[in-house]
Parts: C-alpha cells; sequence; structure tokens
C-alpha cells in the first residue's frame, strides 16, 4: 500500500524519493490527474541532471529497470505539461462558437480558454496534475525534427511498474482513471510519447 506524508513524499519500499527541489513550483493544492511522459533520454540520471537545472520535470520517474523514483513532492506543482489542447475538440463536445474559434490554430489563445473551465471539461494541467516520467529515448537521434523521431516502448519491468503506480496513486488520491492521460493527448508534443504505455 502506497502512503503519502505531510511532506508530500511516498512511503512504499517500491518508491525510492530523490526530490529535486528547483523543479518544484508552487503548491499542488488539489491533483484532479495524471499526466504520462517519456524523457527522451537514455537513464534516470540523465532526467536527474536535466533537474538540477530548475527548470521543467515530473513528480515520479520510472527507469528502465523497473525502479521508481519521486523527484518531486507531490505537494507542490512541478512544470511537465504545457499549452492544453482542446478536451471538447478531441471529445466531440465543443460548442458551435469554441468550433469557430478552434478554426485557427492558436496554441495560446486555446490553452487560455481551457483554463478557464473545470475538469472533466478540461485536460489536467500543471496546476492540478501529477507528472510521471518513464525513461526512454525518441529513435532515431539522428534525425533533426523531434516529431519524427519515434519513442521507444516501455520495458516489461516500466510496464509493471507503471501499473503498480497508476493503481496505488488512484486509490490514494480517489482519481477516475479517466483522469490520466498521455502527454501528446492533452498538449503539443510528438505523438508517441508514452504511446506503448497501458494502464
Amino acid at each position: 500500500m502506497l502512503v503519502i506524508n505531510k511532506n508530500g513524499s511516498i512511503v512504499n519500499d517500491r518508491v525510492k524519493v530523490k526530490i529535486f527541489h528547483g523543479i518544484e513550483k508552487r503548491a499542488l493544492v488539489k491533483i484532479k490527474g495524471i499526466i504520462l511522459h517519456q524523457t527522451g533520454g537514455s537513464s534516470a540520471q540523465s532526467s536527474f541532471n536535466s533537474y538540477n537545472s530548475g527548470r521543467a520535470g515530473a513528480h515520479l520517474l520510472i527507469d528502465k529497470d523497473g525502479t521508481i523514483y519521486q523527484t518531486a513532492s507531490l505537494l507542490k506543482q512541478t512544470w511537465h505539461v504545457g499549452k492544453l489542447r482542446s478536451r471538447c475538440l478531441a471529445e466531440i463536445k465543443c460548442s458551435p462558437t469554441e468550433l469557430k474559434l478552434l478554426k485557427k490554430f492558436n496554441p495560446s489563445a486555446t490553452h487560455k480558454r481551457e483554463m478557464k473551465k473545470e475538469i472533466p471539461y478540461r485536460y489536467p494541467s500543471n496546476s492540478d496534475s501529477i507528472g510521471i516520467e518513464i525513461v526512454g529515448l525518441a529513435l532515431p537521434l539522428s534525425e533533426p525534427d523531434p516529431d519524427k523521431r519515434t519513442y521507444e516502448a516501455l520495458t516489461k519491468e516500466q510496464s509493471v511498474s507503471l501499473e503498480w503506480l497508476l493503481s496505488e496513486l488512484k486509490l490514494e488520491l480517489k482519481l477516475l482513471l479517466t483522469e490520466v492521460f498521455r502527454h501528446p493527448t492533452v498538449s503539443y508534443k510528438n505523438k508517441t510519447e508514452a504511446a506503448t504505455a497501458t494502464w
């Protein structure tokens, strides 16, 4: 069983707590969703090196051998999502007014409109979601356009750890699995990121 202590750290033998305070931003008051990412790097250490810069990062990271690291408090926001896509467009539920506005591709304007909505009418964002990074390269590295690369499939060990982690977080935080998304579903990212993640 997973327990979250008063500092926002997970207490469980399956999770190694290695907090990078630089990636922690303002308070995360209510967790309403989970976003799954892939790192683009070959190891947990490459992500840790990036987290030392203090900019973007996620709350949890799953290495290729299935080791789960907690890298930020679950009481703090991290920058892991980016500009939100329109959820009503994906779910074919937009009003005629919204459809008209969405005809013009403008990610900043779409994000601003989305953030005025509540979940489940918009996707989870930095302000109300946990980010889980899964170590995996986007290949081939020689391809200069990152959107033309394909992310590696999750290892068996990563899949087992992810399934366990999502199951435990869902119970502890009382989250619906309908509010767990791959990064490219909610934001403008490479469509293959976390494509092989299942839950």
